[in-house]
């Protein structure tokens, strides 16, 4: 299987990505190989550009237009619409597992794999969705756009380690979309470190934000995650990957609303 994923084009792996993780009708386009979608998490954070993109933009200028809230409240549901909600299901999954699966390995997965959403669930999604608003409302709409271009590739590429950190915790045959992600090559990771930290890196430069709070802080978070994980499962699975980016995410707004008032040097 490796010789088949090494000989596919670079480019199809970067359509597969765009197919994987939106829903966007790329796949209308072109139609990848299969094989290219065992590398979609070596292009995640390049599929953030689009989806922080097309937040940011509702966001922005949504504000122009509708009020504040009003505009932060049609952001969210524009990266909703265009992921599909996928890390947000992931997430709600991640969230009924740890918490209703106690440390039985198997219940774990199978609460995880189980399609009804439990009490776990819609109080975590709850509670992300609060506070994402209040974060959001709590900047203006240039330093809340600017913080999510930034924060989604970041949080994407952080997120993406545990596919370096450890094995998938099921079988191929077992997986939702019965694919493995196989483990980033070198060249691959640092592709995926250029997608991540390019938008960081300018974000950075643009604000006052103090540079090593946003990144390291978001990273003790997915360090922590990973620890959880790796203790109760001995490896990850899609929705873990996709619950680890949106609390990572999340805390890179809490990081930057906590650095208020944020003066622009632009």
């Amino acid at each position: 299987m490796q010789t088949s994923i090494d000989s596919t084009r670079w480019y199809d792996r970067i359509w597969a990505a765009l197919i994987f993780f939106t829903r966007l009708p790329f796949w209308r386009l072109h139609q990848p190989p299969r094989e290219c979608y065992a590398t979609v998490v070596e292009h995640w954070p390049l599929t953030g550009w689009i989806t922080g993109g097309s937040m940011a933009a509702a966001l922005y200028f949504g504000s122009m237009l509708l009020p504040y809230p009003v505009a932060v409240l049609a952001a969210i549901a524009t990266r909703l619409l265009v992921t599909g909600a996928l890390h947000e299901d992931g997430l709600a999954d991640f969230l009924d597992g740890f918490g209703g699966g106690g440390s039985d390995r198997q219940r774990i997965l199978d609460i995880m794999k189980d399609s009804r959403i439990g009490t776990y669930g819609v109080l975590g999604l709850l509670v992300y969705m609060l506070l994402l608003a209040a974060a959001l409302l709590s900047l203006t709409p240039e330093m809340a756009a600017l913080t999510i271009l930034a924060a989604d590739p970041f949080c994407k590429m952080v997120a993406s380690q545990l596919v370096t950190m450890m094995p998938y915790a099921r079988s191929e045959q077992e997986a939702k979309a019965k694919t493995v992600y196989r483990k980033p090559s070198v060249r691959a990771g640092v592709s995926l470190a250029l997608q991540g930290l390019l938008p960081m890196a300018a974000f950075i430069w643009l604000t006052t934000v103090s540079w090593d709070a946003v990144i390291f802080l978001p990273a003790l978070v997915m360090y922590f995650l990973y620890l959880l994980i790796w203790r109760r499962l001995r490896g990850y699975t899609g929705d873990c990957c996709g619950a680890v980016c949106l609390l990572v995410e999340l805390t890179v707004y809490l990081v930057v609303c906590a650095q208020q008032p944020v003066t622009f040097t632009i």
